[in-house]
C-alpha cells in the first residue's frame, strides 16, 4: 500500500509539469508579447518553484521513515 502511494506521488508530481499555471496578471502581461517566449519561460519558473517544496518534504519524510525504520535491532538472547 505504502509503495503505491508513493508512486502515485511521484507521477503526481511529474504530471505538473505539463500544467500551464500563471496568475492573472502574468498571463495579462504575457499574452500581449509575440512569440510567446517570455510566457513559456514564466510557466517553467512557475512549476520549478512549485515543484522543489514538494520534493523537499518527500525527502524529510523519506529521511525520517528511513530513521524510524531503516534499522531492525536483533534482540535473540541464548
Amino acid at each position: 500500500m505504502a509503495i503505491k502511494a508513493f508512486l502515485f506521488s511521484v507521477l503526481f508530481l511529474l504530471i505538473t509539469s505539463i500544467a500551464h499555471a500563471q496568475c492573472a496578471m502574468c498571463r495579462a502581461v504575457l499574452e500581449s508579447e509575440e512569440g510567446g517566449l517570455k510566457a513559456e519561460a514564466v510557466n517553467d519558473g512557475i512549476v520549478w518553484l512549485m515543484a522543489f517544496p514538494y520534493i523537499l518534504v518527500g525527502i524529510v519524510f523519506y529521511m525520517i521513515y528511513r530513521m524510524k525504520f531503516g534499522k531492525k535491532k536483533n534482540t535473540t538472547t541464548s
